[in-house]
């Protein structure tokens, strides 16, 4: 399966503390709007998004038809079709895609220790 980009969500307390901590790592910001409550940070090829007030617990994401500076990629597995796989694996799905439809679209899970797993398509 392309999963696509990878990136980690936290949930953060404080964005601007955690913003400039990230900083300090030398990670700038990509995306995001801090006024909103979200940022999403860049070093190289790494990327983490910082939330504060959105979710609770921390979520592995990844986006189909995305590479790690959000460039459309030219050929991805659909999320649909990665929920359809999963399924048949027996994977229990937290939240699931609407396979009659087209476009973005996402599936959460949870991996073995109750990690959330988040497979976000914007394209």
């Amino acid at each position: 399966m392309k999963l696509g980009a990878f990136s980690i969500s936290l949930a953060v307390k404080d964005i601007n503390a955690s913003k400039t901590f990230y900083e300090t790592l030398g990670f700038t910001v990509f995306a995001g709007d801090i006024e909103r409550n979200y940022v999403i940070m860049k070093n190289g090829n790494a990327l983490v998004g910082l939330f504060q007030g959105m979710f609770d617990n921390n979520i592995l994401t990844f986006n189909p038809g995305w590479d790690e500076n959000a460039n459309t990629l030219d050929e991805f597995d659909d999320v649909r079709s990665i929920q359809k796989h999963l399924k048949s694996k027996s994977i229990d799905l937290q939240s699931e895609a609407d396979e009659s439809t087209t476009g973005p679209a996402s599936i959460v899970m949870l991996d073995p220790d109750g990690n959330a797993i988040l497979i976000d398509q914007h394209v």
